[in-house]
């Protein structure tokens, strides 16, 4: 690459702003902008290395956490607006760079000489002097310099360079291709009774989906809040059966426009992978990817889900035939089909629980949401949350706030994104847009997260109310955002999210939701639309009921996703690897109670996987589950909303960030290690 300082000078992206100015930020500044970043860390770097001075904190780590900070602040927002605000001319600029910012990290994973100082600093006796969080920065990074080939031949490392290159770019493809796919296929209805079933709030969704496209009726996407106004109310059986047919063949060789086909890559990918572990002598990708996690073996990881669904599987197994039962008798559904399934257990709960998602749905304006959220925030945690207008955003739906003790010091920012919309990626993520870090110079640097979810929008002039489930992963977002903004770390590699475990970050995400389905939460974040009542004792009791409603079912579903990736990734054989769908067949035979029909491609749109964070670490979702079910227990012990239960778990869970193992950290909270009781007892399964 080469570098224009003048253009550089001039570029939003390097503008030291500590926020990003996202109202200046254009394509064009995309590459001048990573030209000079990339330029200037390399630059920086060989400085440190060819310093032959003693390494210490100071004069060795401080600057490449500034070289690493100021990569956050430029690479970060590229990123997110890649995601965020989808164009074919950005995801090409993005595209470019991301395979020349993988050759960065690759080199620095593979530089001797930064290694050969990382040791130095560990072998000195400084290093005894160190805090937790300063040693714990150190053996990452000798870790990780090991994770990334540093003890390979030159001839190796350079495949593996290349090995770490083709995964980046398939990884970006495969993402690209589930947006353009999901974005590629729309059904144009002109007639409304083909809609019977929809309820008002959808119907509005979907005839505003149509005059953005510029046609009358009502349009139904593959975006996820139109796919489930479809699947979950729609009595139109033929149609729900389309709109499943289309969503779960996704980005694969048996979807309408196979031009975003991700066949090719699934194995590309599954075949890097392995040859990465080979080279650094791991049996498999898992072995490699669980180097980084709390669980300490395959066959722990393995033997967990097992367990998990065999104490599930005999109750899913009578939930489906109660299931069916009801299907057969209510609604002449003799035969059902994975396309009926969502439809008549909404209908199944409603009549036993007198609960539908859109029942609950007035009671959840998404202002009352928020302000309750952050009034259990506040409680819990002694914070203040107010949205301000000081920054510039990426949309004019984007939201952003700050976070103040209660002596008004800031302590970090969010930015949130609630809505679905054209050009923005599905799934709803958190990701750290500036990470907490004392400057060598003594400043202070406050987090900011950004947290994006894709809920139903408002429709006209009527404000967005959102499902339970909606609620839920709202909450779920937030715990990731306050475990990000609650740090008190001041070391950059184990502030806020960075540095923990995969297979422990979701503890803190899911530990929120856990006050969605409490009397006390709800009270706060309930008020019907229009007569302003908190939720009814009915609703409520039927709440409660309807969490443990097909637990088996949905516990099942994860189990089959998490083994589906883990053995993917355990039992590559590269000689002869078996073929992802019989792979995926085979674990379906022996967990699931439902099976999707022959033309089912849904790991070909497996963005987690494929694309995200989580290959051979779905499993953490469950993981993580019973980590944050248990401690959700103390809270139930000494009160949902105790201040003195929420600041303890501020103070060890939330602020230690990377620094100390997760298992400690829980154990410091909760007074022994996890048991799975609480997951089974919130789920409704028998232990």
């Amino acid at each position: 690459m080469t570098v224009d300082s003048q253009a550089a000078i001039n570029n939003p992206f390097l503008s030291g702003s500590h926020f990003p100015e996202f109202d200046k930020f254009h394509v064009e500044h995309i590459r001048p902008a990573m030209e000079f970043l990339l330029a200037n860390s390399k630059n920086k770097v060989e400085q440190l290395v060819a310093d032959e001075s003693r390494p210490t904190w100071q004069n060795f780590i401080e600057p490449l956490e500034e070289i690493d900070n100021l990569f956050e602040k430029v690479w970060g927002p590229i990123g997110h607006l890649d995601a965020t605000m989808n164009s074919d001319s950005w995801h090409e600029a993005y595209n470019d760079c991301l395979q020349q910012v993988t050759q960065y990290h690759t080199e620095m994973g593979q530089n001797a000489g930064l290694y050969k100082k990382f040791k130095a600093l560990y072998e000195s006796g400084e290093f005894n002097q160190y805090s937790i969080a300063q040693k714990k920065v150190i053996e990452n990074a000798l870790r990780n310099f090991e994770l990334s080939g540093i003890g390979l031949p030159a001839e190796q490392q350079a495949e593996f360079k290349q090995l770490r290159a083709n995964l980046s770019n398939n990884s970006s493809q495969f993402a690209n291709n589930v947006l353009k796919s999901t974005q590629s296929w729309f059904k144009h209805i002109e007639d409304d009774k083909i809609l019977s079933g929809i309820p008002e709030s959808s119907m509005g969704l979907l005839q505003q989906l149509a005059e953005q496209r510029e046609l009358d009726g009502w349009c139904v996407t593959l975006d996820f809040p139109s796919y489930l106004a479809v699947m979950t109310h729609a009595d139109n059986r033929s149609l729900r059966e389309e709109v499943y047919k289309a969503f779960s063949t996704r980005a694969s060789n048996m979807a309408l426009d196979i031009s975003f086909d991700n066949s090719e890559l699934i194995e590309r990918i599954r075949a890097d992978r392995h040859k990465i572990s080979a080279l650094l002598n791991f049996s498999n990708y898992a072995e490699y990817s669980l180097a980084t996690k709390m669980a300490e073996s395959t066959e722990q990881v393995l033997q967990f889900l097992k367990d998990l669904a065999a104490k599930s599987k005999p109750q899913a197994e009578q939930e489906l035939d109660n299931l069916q039962k009801f299907a057969a008798d209510n609604l002449d559904l003799h035969d059902l089909e994975p396309w009926d399934i969502t439809y008549a257990s909404e209908k199944l709960k409603n009549a036993s629980l007198s609960l539908s998602q859109e029942t609950l749905r007035p009671f959840f304006p998404v202002e009352r949401v928020l302000d309750g959220l952050f009034s259990i925030t506040k409680t819990l945690f002694d914070i203040q949350i107010k949205q301000t207008d000081s920054v510039a955003v990426w949309h004019k739906d984007v939201r952003f706030f700050e976070l103040k003790d209660r002596h008004g010091g800031v302590i970090g920012h969010f930015y949130l994104d609630l809505y679905a919309r054209e050009n923005k990626r599905g799934g709803a993520w958190m990701d750290s847009a500036i990470t907490r870090w004392k400057h060598p110079q003594g400043q202070l640097q406050t987090p900011v997260a950004y947290l994006v979810c894709n809920f139903t929008p408002p429709v006209g002039d009527k404000p967005a109310c959102l499902t339970h489930d909606e609620v839920t992963t709202l909450f779920h977002e937030f715990g990731h955002g306050i475990h990000h903004l609650f740090t008190k770390m001041e070391q950059l590699d184990v502030s806020g999210i960075s540095g923990v475990p995969w297979d422990a970050v979701e503890l803190p995400s899911q530990f929120m939701e856990n006050f969605c389905w409490e009397r006390e939460g709800l009270d706060l974040i309930s008020s019907h639309i229009e007569t302003g009542e908190s939720l009814t004792d009915d609703l409520f009791e039927a709440l409660k009921k309807g969490r443990k409603f097909q637990s088996a079912m949905m516990m099942l579903r994860q189990i089959e996703f998490a083994l589906i990736d883990f053995e993917m990734h355990t039992f590559y054989d590269p000689n002869t690897p078996e073929d992802i769908l019989e792979l995926a067949n085979r674990i379906r035979n022996q967990v699931a109670v439902i099976k999707p029909p022959a033309y089912g491609r849904m790991l070909h749109s497996f963005s987690h996987i494929f694309a995200g964070g989580y290959a051979a670490g779905y499993y953490s979702y469950k993981w993580a589950e019973v980590l944050s079910a248990d401690a959700f227990s103390l809270f139930e012990e000494t009160g949902v909303l105790n201040a003195d239960t929420g600041a303890k778990f501020r103070n060890t869970i939330l602020a230690a960030g990377g620094s100390i193992d997760p298992m400690e950290l829980f154990k410091q909270f909760r007074g022994r290690e996890p048991q799975i009781d609480a997951l089974l007892r919130h789920s409704g399964i028998a232990a």
